[in-house]
């Protein structure tokens, strides 16, 4: 495996799945990980941990998946709310009377790219296959946070809105929160067009553009997400300190992680997901 662990991520080469973990999580009451796409029984293209339920995977193989990585990292598929993820900013606070209908087709959450909870056994799972993870811990109200943020997603601030929710919902204060900016394609990897660009000049102060893209050639942009979602939080009031970017890049590693770009949409899907623990 060409990955090596550092000091912001760290691989897991665990039974029967192997498994990312965050050191910032390190000594705290919970349970958490990010997928990589070893260690399932999907084929094709989604071979073989592919855990989401959209990509042309069969279902059967899906749930044999979810178990492999609930059984490595320690909890219950069946405590697990999913994501409808749409690329907006829609936040949804759940909790124990969400949970059970992973492998149900009526799942009931619509069009949601984040969720919150303060409930312990309550596991929180978003889906990834460049996009940007976002997990938050507040080790002070005891409350937890995960979210996708695409450019679009990243562009309307999802870190700040999730910010405010968990301001909301639980009290949180920023400068408690820890946060993680997980496994998602880096600037060199990442080329975008002009307009793309110019939706990102709108709502970032023109002293940050050098820091979130770089200009190489008519109208291309190199585009740096990781930074981007760094500024927003450092600007929501999250300590610098209190945030974590894996620096590992989806396309640089297909031999462990999915990417879309690197696969041209021929890929499965990646999961983060965190929970409080269940004290005893």
């Amino acid at each position: 495996m060409i990955f090596e662990s550092n000091q912001n991520i760290r691989y897991i080469d665990a039974e029967p799945a192997p498994y990312l973990q965050f050191p910032l999580f390190d000594g705290y009451p919970v349970v958490h990980g990010f997928s990589t796409r070893l260690g399932g029984v999907s084929r094709g293209d989604c071979a073989s941990m592919n855990l989401s339920f959209t990509r042309g995977d069969r279902p059967e193989d899906v749930k044999r998946n979810h178990c492999l990585l609930a059984e490595a990292l320690g909890y219950e598929p069946e405590q697990l709310v999913l994501t409808d993820q749409v690329h907006r900013t829609e936040i949804l606070r759940v909790g124990k009377a969400d949970t059970g209908e992973v492998f149900k087709d009526s799942r009931h959450i619509r069009e949601t790219d984040g969720l919150v909870t303060d409930e312990p056994g309550v596991m929180l799972m978003t889906f990834f296959a460049d996009c940007v993870p976002l997990i938050f811990y507040d080790p002070v109200r005891h409350a937890v946070g995960n979210a996708h943020s695409g450019w679009r997603g990243t562009v309307l601030r999802m870190g700040e809105k999730m910010v405010e929710r968990m301001k909301l919902e639980f009290g949180s204060r920023a400068e408690d929160l820890l946060a993680v900016i997980g496994p998602s394609i880096c600037q060199d990897c990442y080329e975008v067009s002009e307009d793309v660009i110019a939706e990102f000049q709108k709502v970032f102060d023109k002293r940050d553009w050098n820091q979130i893209y770089e200009e190489k050639r008519d109208g291309h942009y190199q585009l740096d997400l990781w930074h981007a979602n760094e500024i927003i939080l450092r600007e929501s009031g999250v300590k610098p300190e209190h945030i974590a970017i894996s620096g590992l890049c989806t396309n640089e590693h297909p031999e462990l992680l999915f990417s879309h770009r690197y696969t041209k949409g021929k890929r499965g899907n990646l999961a983060a997901v965190i929970g409080l623990k269940e004290l005893d």
